[in-house]
């Protein structure tokens, strides 16, 4: 079944239901219908007043993080929501410079710090490998329950009356994390985060392991802020590159706002060009399913695995083959959409550069910036 607007309403993917051009809740426009020719129609809205999961798959060069940032854009602009990008490429920042028409509220953080309580005792135990179990992990585990800075965590450790291999261990793996950098008492927590603006985290000058912590510790505080009601607005947690956090600790956390995020209202966006490297929650829990051109069998197959019996053609048949056309599965309303994402009003970060683009001062010598070489 595919939807299609009337001439009085626009589609909002998402809200189950053709909605009137009265109607106040928030939605941000996604970009148009796109017709048999490759022309565009009418607007092509997606909801932004409840919580969803949504995924955005597609293969290098076709959009994927183009169109993260256009649902960041609208976000950013929508009452009542506090979205959050976590960046590990540098593309994102540019969402908080000038924009075509109404500016876009965002802020930018280029070296992410986190609170120790930020992550809770298991998953202290998990981001430094050590099984709660174990005589340093049940160290960690207690010191992570009872003190809220990593000095304190490691005093601790040291003051206990642990046998002193297993405070050793323990300390060690302490100090390895306090090494990333990433820790820190006046880091980021729910409430930073929980502002109405778009918040980039751009964590792309972190190794894979503090990489992951800062994301599983976004996630963890949305969520936890939200069950206890300590923020008011609606977090929207999106991820370039989600493949990287479903191979490290950031999963668990993911997962989590998966299965249980709707109650307390977190919605997440997964974006990424390598469907099958996430997990299998991930593209069976996701009721908007966003989809740019892909050639993998591996990806094909693990988005078909979770095919909607409503889709009467494959998934294959009906991928775009241009770089900015999707179809959108609406699990909501059980309908697909063929669509044109609309222009970014903010500039793109991710393109590639060209060596076509590169200009070179043919007049200078070539090795003239190399250091002259020493006499002896």
């Amino acid at each position: 079944m595919t939807g299609s607007p009337t001439a009085e309403a626009e589609f909002v993917i998402g809200r189950g239901k053709v909605v009137q051009a009265d109607d106040d809740a928030p939605a941000g426009r996604l970009g148009t219908y796109r017709a048999r020719d490759g022309s565009s129609g009418a607007p092509l809205h997606v909801d932004l007043d409840g919580p969803h999961a949504t995924l955005i798959v597609g293969k290098r060069g076709y959009g994927k993080s183009y169109t993260l940032g256009v649902l960041a854009e609208a976000l950013a602009r929508a009452d009542g929501v506090a979205p959050v990008v976590a960046d590990p490429m540098g593309v994102f920042p540019t969402l908080g410079e000038p924009a075509e028409g109404e500016p876009v509220p965002a802020e930018v953080i280029d070296d992410p710090q986190i609170t120790a309580t930020t992550l809770d005792p298991r998953s202290w135990c998990a981001l430094l490998d050590l099984s709660p179990e174990s005589g340093a992990g049940g160290l960690v585990w207690r010191a992570a329950q009872d003190e809220a800075t990593l000095a304190d965590m490691r005093a601790a450790i040291e003051e206990s009356d642990a046998p002193g291999v297993d405070k050793r261990a323990a300390v060690n793996h302490l100090e390895l994390a306090d090494s990333w950098g990433i820790f820190d008492p006046e880091g980021m927590d729910a409430r930073e985060l929980g502002s109405g603006a778009v918040t980039v985290v751009d964590v792309s000058g972190l190794d894979s392991a503090p990489m992951n912590a800062v994301v599983r510790g976004i996630g963890e505080a949305l969520y936890r802020a939200r069950v206890n009601e300590a923020i008011p607005r609606l977090p929207w947690f999106m991820i370039d590159e989600a493949h990287t956090f479903f191979q490290g600790v950031g999963e668990a956390a993911l997962e989590t706002i998966l299965t249980r995020g709707r109650a307390p209202g977190v919605s997440l966006v997964l974006a990424t060009q390598r469907p099958s490297a996430v997990s299998e929650v991930a593209v069976s829990q996701s009721d908007i399913v966003v989809s740019h051109r892909l050639t993998s069998e591996a990806d094909l197959a693990a988005l078909e695995a979770a095919q909607p019996t409503y889709m009467q053609t494959s998934l294959a048949e009906r991928l775009p083959t241009s770089p900015g056309e999707v179809i959108v599965i609406d699990d909501a309303t059980e309908t697909v959409h063929s669509a044109n994402v609309r222009r970014r009003e903010t500039p793109h970060g991710g393109d590639s550069p060209n060596a076509s683009d590169v200009e070179i001062d043919e007049e200078r010598p070539a090795d003239a910036d190399r250091p002259a070489a020493d006499d002896d």
